[in-house]
């Protein structure tokens, strides 16, 4: 029997509603994992077994090789895996679930404004104190690696185990590093973000493990999931323009090539009209110059999936994992 893919998702939170959403919407809805099930499928898609972990554990499980494709944060992908890069592949950042994760410090720091400044504070503070700056964090490891990159070193880490923003109040920590989506949460704290204290900016991705048994079966069921995907997104970005041609047929076939070059269009006339796909931000001058060229009856309508002969997230992906194993 073929090995299926199995494709891990959040068990529960907002991320894990807005990834089933976001399945939903590209024709790959998500049945089971209700109440005690840890397992679900994708309607209609063969081959795919749905395994519900918490979001720490999706990271581990994709570079151990016993997950072949996961959801979850950026973020938590490069905090959890000792070689992320190495182990597996951002196939697509999703468009939802986006934070910031940054270095904040308290708001009454008037003249820490950046990551300079924060250096000289901890100089500062070390030969004042007599001990080192405390950092209050979740992501040990992207705070030591941006703190490296940025020359701060005499600092040391609290790991935080609730709710990191409060940490200065609490005076478990002088500074912190962590997630925010709108800043109003640091804010209520009175906290601050430096200015040029942006780690990453996270947002959910669909990764896939370079370290997993890839059978044909998943290899299959794989290119099915990304093909359903970009053809959905193909057609939420581009509009479909259906015209009736009026009588100079030859200087349509012009225009129908110069849209194409101009706003990468895909024309195709058909007896007496034809029909073409265009960048939505391009409609109006897309269909002036077809009614300019003598069409009539030009419509507009919205294309649930717009499927294209290639991949690329599929070959690129099936392209490092033939070079992996050479």
């Amino acid at each position: 029997m073929s090995t299926p893919l199995i494709f891990a998702l959040q068990s529960k939170g907002r991320l894990a509603e807005q990834t089933h959403d976001y399945l939903a919407a590209s024709g790959l809805a998500v049945t089971g994992g209700q109440g005690r099930e840890y397992t679900g499928r994708i309607a209609g898609l063969d081959g795919v077994e749905i395994v519900y972990l918490q979001s720490g554990e999706i990271p581990a499980q994709l570079e151990a090789g016993t997950v072949h494709l996961g959801v979850t944060g950026e973020d938590l992908l490069r905090e959890k895996s000792l070689d992320m890069d190495a182990s597996m592949s951002l196939l697509k950042p999703l468009g939802f679930g986006r934070a910031d994760l940054v270095v904040a410090v308290p708001r009454g720091w008037i003249d820490v404004r950046s990551m300079t400044d924060l250096h000289d504070v901890c100089t500062d503070f070390h030969r004042r104190h007599g001990r080192r700056l405390r950092v209050a964090t979740k992501y040990l490891s992207l705070t030591r690696k941006f703190f490296a990159d940025q020359g701060v070193s005499d600092y040391r880490i609290v790991e935080s185990l609730g709710a990191t923003e409060g940490a200065p109040n609490s005076g478990a920590a002088e500074v912190i590093v962590d997630i925010t989506s709108t800043g109003s949460t640091l804010s209520a704290n009175n906290l601050k973000t430096l200015g040029d204290g942006l780690i990453l900016r996270s947002q959910a991705c669909l990764a896939a493990s370079l370290n997993a048994k890839w059978s044909s079966a998943a290899l299959d069921a794989l290119r099915q999931l990304l093909d359903m995907i970009e053809a959905r997104e193909r057609a939420r970005e581009r509009k479909h323009v259906q015209f009736a041609a009026g009588s100079g047929g030859n200087s349509l076939s012009a225009v129908l090539t110069a849209l194409e070059k101009e706003y990468g269009c895909v024309a195709q006339l058909d007896g007496a009209g034809g029909y073409l796909h265009c960048p939505a931000a391009s409609l109006y001058p897309v269909t002036a110059q077809l009614r300019a060229a003598g069409c009539r009856h030009v419509s507009i309508t919205q294309p649930d999936y717009i499927f294209e002969p290639q991949n690329a997230l599929y070959d690129n992906f099936v392209a490092r994992i033939n070079d992996a194993t050479s």
